[in-house]
């Protein structure tokens, strides 16, 4: 047994070669495609901005996207409150190809349905959603904070055209958005306002599409064209609207005067908003010359931008009224200080100007002579039916001597009074005629006239109904009577009835006995003496001697 072991062999250890199964094949492709699938969102990532909106009406994290012109340039990621809780913050990952939307100009905000006086706009997203829509900038700046609008701009910066800057005391019915009219034609919008700093005024920021925008010139006129504009004057009633439009969100319009210059004006250039056209479109002013009146009366009805005129002519208009205290004669005068433009009256102007272009100077003197040859001041009734007052500049006769005080500012005017007493006597008059007229006894006539023509249509209705009822119907017998009659009369005029023959033939004998009567006629007209004698033989008349006949 001992042998047998003795004689088996030894073990030899051999290394034996491992073949790598197919297997681990798919892990590791997978773990390829992932990563080139990490290492390519790595690579096409694009910037992440965030967005702080008032509130989060149609955002959802994860579904709403950032378009721009309709093609989705991003998504929102996230969407949460700010520190203070004021704002909602959008986290938004814009695609690696909208990098550059990311600048600090950019503009982004919310798109979904609005309603408002310009319009309605968002209407496609009552299906597809709200979305967040981008205005993209031209800073080389880039930016990661944000803040959106709250309503869409009127103008994106790529649309063709220029911005120009309007100065107005006040905005009016103007809304961003608002048109811009050009010969009643649509040319451009309202696109921002704000007030100034002082806070005494604001700018309006407008933006004229190209190519219209080579109308604004440096002499073009802008005024405020919001509703109607109704006047009344000698030549009638006059209503001008730019548009339906205008009357609803308000616009502006603007024209250029005749003889400008016709080089465009450059973006951002200021201009002038006048509250209308006529204001607009009006000779420039020049300097103004301020002038202080004083009346020793009530001045109810003359209010604060009333015209002043001379000799009809609007020179002017009233820029303060206040009550002062005379201490020496114990009266309370009413002061009242106007303004007045030289240039409102260029024929006048061009005649005072000196050699040096000082008008005021020279005007003092020519002021001077006016009022020496009786110019004054006095406050007249503009309409009779709403009380209101004007300043009229008028030469009135037989005036006091008065002097033109012009040594400081501002001038010192004359004036006259008002001769509103008259005008109240005379309306006095006319009312207490009025009461004398007998209103009673005319209205007491008047309703015996009435009753009496009521009386006289009530008879000429029952008159009415007697023939409609007794006179038509016996009216229509006769009518038919008559038509039978005219019937039998015709069948007897029938051209085979008896009458007819005997008729014709009793005029054939006429016309015989009328031959004979005829020949007869003539016979006797040459022998007369035939009616004596008798008609003789007709040898005899052929040439016979005629035997004469003893009478009997």
């Amino acid at each position: 047994m001992t042998n047998d072991i003795r004689d088996v062999p030894s073990p030899q250890v051999k290394s034996a070669r491992h073949h790598p199964s197919l297997v681990w094949l798919v892990p590791a492709l997978a773990v390829l495609v992932g990563l080139s699938m990490l290492i390519h969102a790595w690579f096409a990532k694009g910037p992440v901005i965030t967005i702080s909106f008032q509130a989060a009406t149609g955002l959802e994290a994860g579904k709403t996207a950032v378009k721009y012109k309709d093609v989705v340039i991003g998504n929102v990621t996230a969407i949460a409150l700010s520190s203070d809780n004021t704002r909602v913050l959008a986290t938004v990952e814009l695609q690696k190809s909208a990098a550059g939307f990311a600048r600090e100009d950019s503009r982004f905000w919310v798109v979904r349905p609005r309603i408002g006086a310009g319009g309605v706009s968002g209407v496609e997203t009552v299906l597809s959603g709200s979305y967040i829509g981008v205005d993209a900038g031209k800073s080389t700046n880039l930016k990661q904070d944000f803040v959106g609008l709250e309503t869409p701009p009127s103008v994106v910066s790529d649309t063709p055209g220029k911005s120009f800057l309007l100065h107005t005391e006040d905005l009016g019915s103007l809304e961003i958005g608002s048109p811009v009219y050009y010969r009643h034609i649509n040319v451009g919008q309202v696109a921002a306002y704000h007030l100034d700093d002082d806070g005494k005024g604001v700018m309006v920021q407008v933006f004229i599409q190209a190519p219209n925008d080579r109308f604004v010139t440096a002499n073009t006129r802008f005024w405020n064209a919001s509703g109607v504009d109704l006047s009344f004057g000698s030549d009638g009633l006059k209503l001008n609207t730019q548009s339906l439009a205008t009357i609803v969100a308000g616009g502006i319009a603007f024209a250029n005067p005749p003889g400008g210059a016709d080089t465009a004006a450059s973006g951002q250039t200021r201009f002038v908003l006048a509250h209308d056209e006529q204001t607009a479109m009006a000779d420039p002013d020049g300097e103004p010359i301020v002038m202080r009146l004083r009346f020793d009366q009530s001045l109810r009805g003359l209010a604060v931008g009333a015209p002043v005129e001379f000799l009809g002519k609007d020179v002017g208009r009233v820029t303060a009224i206040d009550v002062d205290y005379d201490a020496a004669t114990q009266s309370f005068p009413v002061i009242v200080d106007v303004v007045v433009f030289s240039r409102r009256l260029p024929l006048v102007e061009n005649k005072v100007r000196s050699t040096t272009g000082d008008v005021p100077i020279q005007f003092q003197g020519f002021m001077r002579g006016l009022v020496a040859r009786g110019l004054r001041a006095q406050p007249r009734p503009g309409n009779l039916l709403t009380g209101q007052l004007y300043i009229a500049l008028d030469f009135i006769p037989h005036a006091r001597p008065a002097s033109f005080d012009v040594s400081g500012q501002p001038w010192i005017m004359p004036t006259v009074r008002a001769d509103f007493s008259r005008l109240q006597e005379q309306v006095a008059s006319i009312v207490d005629k009025l009461d004398h007229v007998p209103f009673d006894a005319i209205g007491q006539h008047l309703d015996a006239d009435l009753v009496t023509l009521d009386k006289t249509l009530r008879q000429a209705g029952q008159t009415l109904d007697q023939v409609n009822t007794q006179v038509l119907p016996e009216l229509h017998g006769t009518l038919q009577d008559t038509r039978s009659t005219l019937g039998n009369f015709n069948g007897v005029l029938a051209p085979d009835a008896q009458l007819p023959q005997n008729i014709n033939q009793t005029m054939l004998e006429l016309q015989r006995s009328a031959r004979s009567l005829r020949t007869l006629t003539d016979m006797l007209g040459r022998h007369p003496e035939s009616l004596v004698r008798g008609r003789a033989a007709d040898s005899a008349e052929a040439g016979a001697p005629k035997k004469e006949k003893s009478t009997p």
